[in-house]
């Protein structure tokens, strides 16, 4: 005997169906007689079933049905009893995460999450992160968390937190796991692509205050823009920085920039905007296209630019997702910066967040457009494809290698401005470092190659803007006509 509550459910819907859908064309056909249907008029009938009177589709019947008989065979054969609102809860769960990795059904503690998330403080591991085959992929964890000082890599999947699986678990489930207590550790298992075997790293949980704009300069004239990911103001800290920057670098002036945007893992999209757009003077910034009216946006840079001229290089990795990846695809399209690293992660979708009319404490995150650069390229599952391709990789310097040069000849002959005798003091200056016990620090290339190569590359941005055009008048030889003059 069916439960009396499925048929209440069933009995609902089909009534609702009827009002909301059918209504209408029995008001149409209010004086007409129903006359005794034949086999094509009932064939044509049940084809008109399909559609509404304005050509929109019904709700599915017979999908409605199974959905029905499943949620009676969990509540009367389940090992466990389950409440209706569970039941409901998890449906409507189910329904957004089957859509793609990123649509989410909102509880009032989602909201505030969001809230704090862009605001630039919440409690956890540090790390943003998606599902991939039923694990938790590492999209990129953040500078100075918890996960990045355990040693949590871009791409590693976490297969366990604990000892539970994390098979089976939503992405809301786990990240919820993963949050606790500030202070108390959790152990992740954790594939790593190159590892021969399952990897367990402890990570104890803290508030995670994330600083997203970092500066200093590299070396003399040439300054470094850390964005670990963009918050509501990070486009203002961008322009601050920049002009303080300016300031420092004296009347020498700003050489070139160097924009990280490494595991940077996206957030505020008119932040990205207004970060492209202190660099970018002119034109189409990005733009997106959905399927409702207030999806299709277009984004254009302002005259209001602070760096117009200063020479840019952006450094990106598969951990670049999102907004940053909408700031990297808008500066190689106006040939504004040259892009250095590796493919970006691809994550072009724009994410919505709707209320639910029947409880304004929830709602909806639903991917509702599509990201696309100046030039029309859809970041989605592509990425953006860098200009010089730098692998993260260790480089070994060969030292104590045994070079001769003419300063180290015996007898050779001064140039008349001492630089000789400089760079050998230099030499001895560097041998002597280090041997009073404080740490010698290693060279950029060894630390951080991907970030040495983009140094490298921005210095030769700066000497080809700098280079003034050199115009050369061909010697006259002996085999060459003189003109004599009169």
């Amino acid at each position: 005997m069916p439960n009396p509550l499925i048929r209440q459910v069933c009995r609902g819907l089909s009534l609702c169906m009827a009002v909301a859908f059918m209504l209408p064309a029995v008001a149409e056909d209010k004086a007409a007689e129903p006359a005794p249907a034949t086999s094509e008029q009932s064939t044509q009938h049940s084809t008109q079933q399909a559609t509404d009177t304005q050509g929109k589709p019904l709700l599915p019947l017979e999908d409605l049905r199974v959905f029905v008989e499943v949620m009676q065979r969990i509540k009367t054969a389940y090992v466990e009893p389950v409440d209706d609102k569970t039941l409901l809860d998890s449906a409507i769960r189910g329904m957004l995460e089957g859509l793609d990795p990123h649509s989410a059904y909102l509880k009032p503690e989602d909201y505030k999450e969001l809230e704090i998330s862009t605001s630039g403080e919440f409690g956890g591991l540090g790390m943003e992160v998606s599902m991939e085959d039923g694990f938790v992929k590492v999209v990129a964890p953040i500078d100075d968390t918890p996960a990045s000082k355990a040693g949590i890599l871009a791409g590693d999947l976490i297969i366990k937190l604990d000892e539970e699986n994390v098979k089976g678990l939503s992405l809301t489930e786990a990240v919820d796991k993963m949050r606790g207590k500030i202070g108390e550790p959790i152990r992740l298992t954790i594939i790593r692509e190159g590892a021969s075997k399952p990897l367990e790293i402890s990570v104890k949980r803290d508030v995670i205050r994330v600083t997203s704009v970092r500066s200093r300069f590299i070396e003399p004239g040439y300054g470094y823009l850390r964005l670990s990911q963009f918050q509501v103001d990070t486009d203002k800290e961008v322009v601050k920085t920049i002009e303080k920057l300016k300031q420092e670098a004296g009347e020498s002036g700003l050489n070139g920039l160097l924009l990280d945007l490494r595991n940077n893992p996206g957030g505020v999209l008119q932040a990205a905007v207004g970060v492209s757009d202190a660099f970018i003077d002119d034109g189409l910034i990005v733009y997106t296209k959905g399927r409702i009216p207030n999806s299709d946006l277009r984004f254009n840079a302002t005259k209001e630019t602070i760096a117009r001229d200063v020479p840019v290089v952006v450094l990106i990795n598969g951990g670049t997702a999102s907004a940053s990846e909408i700031v990297a695809g808008a500066l190689q399209d106006h040939h504004r910066a040259v892009v250095v690293g590796t493919r970006s992660f691809g994550k072009g979708s724009v994410q919505t967040v709707l209320p639910l009319s029947a409880d304004n404490e929830r709602g909806l995150k639903l991917t509702t457009a599509l990201y696309y650069t100046p030039n029309g390229r859809s970041i989605q599952a592509e990425g953006i494809m860098p200009d010089v391709i730098a692998q993260r990789a260790k480089v070994t310097l060969l030292e104590n290698q045994l070079t001769y040069r003419e300063a180290d000849l015996q007898g050779h002959l001064n140039n008349g401005n001492g630089k000789a005798e400089a760079d050998k003091s230099e030499s001895s200056a560097k041998e002597s470092a280090g041997k009073d016990g404080k740490k010698k620090e290693q060279p950029l290339e060894t630390r951080d190659y991907q970030l040495s190569q983009a140094l490298n590359i921005l210095k030769g941005l700066h000497i080809a803007k700098t280079a003034a055009p050199v115009t050369t008048t061909p010697e006259k030889t002996d085999d060459q006509p003189v003109e004599e003059k009169e």
